[in-house]
């Protein structure tokens, strides 16, 4: 079980990803034709359901990319389901505390690190057919990432104990939603939120951390670094544009 997004940060590298909200496993392929690392299945705000969610994890591992889902809310329930269908991560919304972040980890990995549940007949685990249950529990809590969204603004007043909560692979701000949280909706760039997001950037990096963001929408995303950022989102923007604009590649 290998998670190339994950390898890739571990690395110190940046990794480049599309958020897709619509079901189509053509579009995936599309992205990993592009170049791209990653694909986010969007649960919270697309129309995808659990199915597609399989179809799509699917079309991404024979594309060479990682799939990771954002589910409906970060209730442990909704990450499971989306785990089981065989996606690499998550990228849990409205983490605005420590004891939440340490919930979300708890529903992603399995004993002794959490408490998923675990079922043998799943996708994830290979429908039990290669090594032992216990073999892929271990390669799932090594392998699966967790990312998790700030987005709200007692998360960014709570960023100094969020960045010690261990095994958070990646805090990904959520410019759209922190900017109405913070009184300017749909204006990242407002002062305010600009300057919460810069500070909040500052102290992942200070901290050994990886920062994710959309950089079309924030400032100076920290691309020089490890980063997971997610170029665009295709229910916004179709896929031949997306190519089109990057001539085959994920952003510089």
């Amino acid at each position: 079980m290998r998670n190339r997004m994950k390898e890739k940060l571990a690395a110190g590298e940046p990794a480049f990803g599309v958020s897709v909200m619509i079901p189509s496993p053509q579009i995936v392929e599309i992205i990993g034709a592009a170049g791209f690392d990653w694909v986010l299945l969007d649960c919270e705000h697309g129309t995808l359901t659990l199915e597609s969610v399989e179809l799509m994890a699917m079309a991404a591992e024979a594309s060479g990319i990682t799939a990771i889902a954002r589910p409906v809310t970060r209730s442990a329930e909704h990450i499971l389901q989306v785990l089981d269908r065989g996606v690499m991560g998550v990228q849990v919304p409205h983490v605005n505390t420590a004891a939440e972040a340490r919930e979300v980890l708890a529903a992603v990995k399995y004993h002794p690190a959490g408490r998923r549940g675990l079922a043998a007949g799943t996708r994830a685990a290979v429908y039990d057919s290669h090594g032992t249950l216990a073999d892929y529990v271990k390669a799932a809590n090594d392998a699966t990432l967790v990312a998790i969204q700030l987005e709200d603004q007692p998360a960014i007043e709570n960023i100094d104990e969020l960045l010690k909560v261990d095994d958070i692979d990646v805090f990904f701000i959520g410019p759209s939603d922190l900017s109405q949280a913070m009184g300017h909706p749909g204006n990242p760039k407002a002062p305010s939120v600009a300057n919460a997001i810069e500070t909040s950037f500052r102290k992942m990096v200070a901290a050994g951390r990886t920062p994710g963001t959309p950089p079309i929408s924030t400032p100076r995303p920290p691309v020089g670094r490890r980063s997971a950022i997610a170029a665009a989102s295709m229910a916004r923007r179709p896929a031949t544009s997306l190519i089109g604009a990057s001539n085959g590649r994920p952003p510089a």
